[in-house]
């Protein structure tokens, strides 16, 4: 892996980890594209960015960190334990699953689900617009919806941000609450990526690492800011009309 593949992976990392169209789904298309293979070294890579956008979450809610905030923290916990077990229970299943056709299923489906849920979906004035106001009962439902997001190419961002939004928050607080949700998901998955792979780290070239890094987290930090601004005056409508035909350009071209 060289510094213009960091810098690519880097920006998709960044770019799609927080939107609800599936950045393992764009990695691993990317690295088949780029012909990257699937080294201990890059896997080492892959904790490096998936660490920066933890970061990116960090910086964007740093007020959402404060110890005041146990309440909140306690529904996301209760949200991340349903893919927690099954991940874990699972994991070499998932594993399994990682391949470009069920990558481009999962886009094509996730998309008609979004689409479907547009048409019917009308913010109202009781649904919640604050994160913090996010009940016990809609955060354990939001946490089982998330669960579909270890198919690859379905989506965290977009399990999580479908879930609440039929449980009825508001488009702005799916996205939020999906954004604060990453963080203990992520802080699991890299936290066991590093046990399995910190020994990689010492064959891995520390530059690309460096540049991978920044990379993610900027972009990852820009992204968080401008989707919430889309979200004010547009819906999920566009995102779900990519992943249709993102999905179909994956079946056309690879399979």
């Amino acid at each position: 892996m060289g510094i213009l593949d960091s810098i690519l992976l880097g920006i998709i990392e960044g770019f799609t980890e927080f939107l609800p169209i599936s950045s393992t789904g764009h990695l691993i298309v990317a690295s088949e594209f780029l012909k990257i293979d699937q080294t201990n070294v890059t896997k080492a890579y892959e904790v490096i960015i998936q660490f920066a956008a933890i970061l990116a979450v960090l910086l964007t809610y740093k007020d959402k960190f404060h110890p005041s905030k146990i309440e909140l923290w306690k529904k996301l916990i209760l949200a991340f334990i349903p893919i927690g077990v099954v991940g874990f229970i699972f994991a070499s299943q998932v594993k399994a699953m990682f391949d470009i056709k069920i990558v481009a299923i999962m886009f094509i489906v996730g998309g008609i689900i979004f689409l479907i849920v547009e048409k019917f979906y009308t913010e109202k004035d009781h649904f919640i617009d604050d994160v913090e106001k996010v009940s016990y009962k809609q955060a354990f439902y939001i946490g089982l919806a998330q669960i579909a997001a270890l198919i690859p190419g379905t989506s965290r961002a977009g399990s999580t941000i479908i879930g609440a939004m039929l449980v009825g928050l508001n488009r702005k607080a799916s996205a939020e609450f999906s954004f604060l949700l990453a963080f203990p998901v992520m802080c699991a998955t890299t936290g066991y990526d590093l046990l399995k792979h910190y020994k990689d780290f010492s064959d891995a070239n520390l530059v690309v690492l460096g540049v991978g890094f920044v990379v993610a987290f900027v972009v990852a930090y820009l992204t968080i800011k401008l989707f919430l601004v889309f979200l004010e005056k547009f819906t999920f409508v566009a995102f779900g009309i990519y992943r249709i035909v993102f999905g179909l350009v994956l079946l056309i071209w690879f399979i």
